[in-house]
């Protein structure tokens, strides 16, 4: 039996060697490279000034490059996690630190505790998470008033327990945060007005549905009517309209872009959810037409690589299908996994934009 052997692509110093000088990240955590000439060790994608290779020495671990007497680079810093990471972990607790705040947050003295400058925070945190600082702050504002709306809590308590100081600010952002008045929230959705149509498209039934503020629903399935059911569980106290030849065009907005999905689908949407949800359905709306990513990578997008299963959640959550692509996301392996309006609908939607 022939056997053979595969070789490793920075098996020898000549490999090695060009891995350092293209800064190549792959090659991050295989090998490390020592400077005689300044005494410290790099990581092989460090953006340090280029050293002459005579001054260069491989290492295949930190301690190996510690124990020949070399310190690590200040600048990659390769004794300690990779970047990535590092800037993951730096979100993951300014998350935490601005759902401790009840009011507005210091954004400058969270900054200072991750060890950022504020614009250099603005920009990992956005970059990680899918939004701004603020964004996030606010989405969780919001997230404590809906909790507490939904407990039956007053609104005066409400917006005090959320974090508000004034009952003005509170309704100044209460349309933005609920999508309608803080006690129509409180009651179901009671008085808000609701429009919506029901058409047919290759995928079977579609109904859309819109507040003032934009979409808040599109549902497919093979029933019409458990369509419209399915809208009146979501609002059952909103006034639900049969739609107008107006709103219907809407509507043919949307099934021309399930039947071409390459013409783009931009609709402003009114969709509430939780702050992790609505960070995952941000990551899901910046996913290209045409691509997929993995639950994992999707995780990763968001900063919260250890959080998978939760993004799952978040995407089946998702109340406005093609709008908010969740159909965009697969397996680790390519597989198609769950789609709460069926798998072979997601294979022909993922088919369509890939053609």
């Amino acid at each position: 039996m022939k056997i053979e052997t595969i070789r490793h692509p920075y098996a020898s110093d000549e490999a090695r060697w060009a891995a350092v000088q293209r800064r190549d990240a792959q090659a991050d955590g295989v090998f490390y490279y020592s400077v005689r000439s300044t005494g410290v060790y790099c990581r092989p994608s460090c953006g340090a000034r280029a050293a002459l290779r005579s001054n260069v020495v491989f290492h295949a671990t930190c301690m190996d490059a510690e124990a020949a007497g070399f310190r690590a680079c200040l600048r990659c810093k390769p004794d300690q996690p990779p970047l990535a990471e590092r800037q993951a972990q730096a979100v993951a607790e300014a998350c935490r630190l601005i759902d401790a705040v009840e009011e507005t947050p210091d954004f400058d003295a969270i900054a200072r505790a991750v060890g950022m400058s504020r614009f250099h925070f603005q920009r990992v945190f956005k970059a990680h998470a899918g939004v701004t600082p603020k964004a996030w702050a606010a989405a969780r504002r919001a997230e404590r008033v809906r909790e507490a709306l939904g407990q039956g809590t007053q609104v005066t308590e409400s917006l005090y327990t959320a974090g508000f100081n004034s009952s003005s600010r509170f309704y100044a952002d209460a349309g933005q945060m609920l999508g309608m008045a803080p006690a129509r929230y409180k009651d179901g959705g009671a008085g808000e007005a609701i429009r919506f149509a029901v058409g047919a498209c290759s995928l079977g039934a579609i109904l859309v549905a819109a507040t003032e503020r934009g979409i808040c629903a599109i549902l497919m399935g093979d029933d019409p009517e458990h369509l419209v059911r399915d809208l009146q569980d979501r609002f059952p106290k909103a006034q639900l309209i049969g739609a107008d030849g107006e709103f219907e065009q809407m509507v043919a907005l949307v099934v021309g872009f399930v039947e071409a999905p390459r013409i783009g689908l931009d609709l402003p949407l009114d969709v509430r959810g939780t702050a992790f949800q609505q960070r995952v359905w941000t990551a899901l709306r910046a996913i290209p037409a045409g691509e997929t990513v993995s639950y994992t990578e999707l995780a990763r997008r968001i900063g919260s690589p250890a959080v998978v299963r939760a993004v799952a959640g978040a995407c089946a959550a998702n109340p406005v299908a093609v709008a908010i692509p969740c159909h965009r996301v697969v397996r680790n392996d390519g597989g198609l996994s769950g789609y709460r309006w069926g798998i072979e609908r997601k294979q022909t939607l993922i088919a369509r934009e890939k053609a």
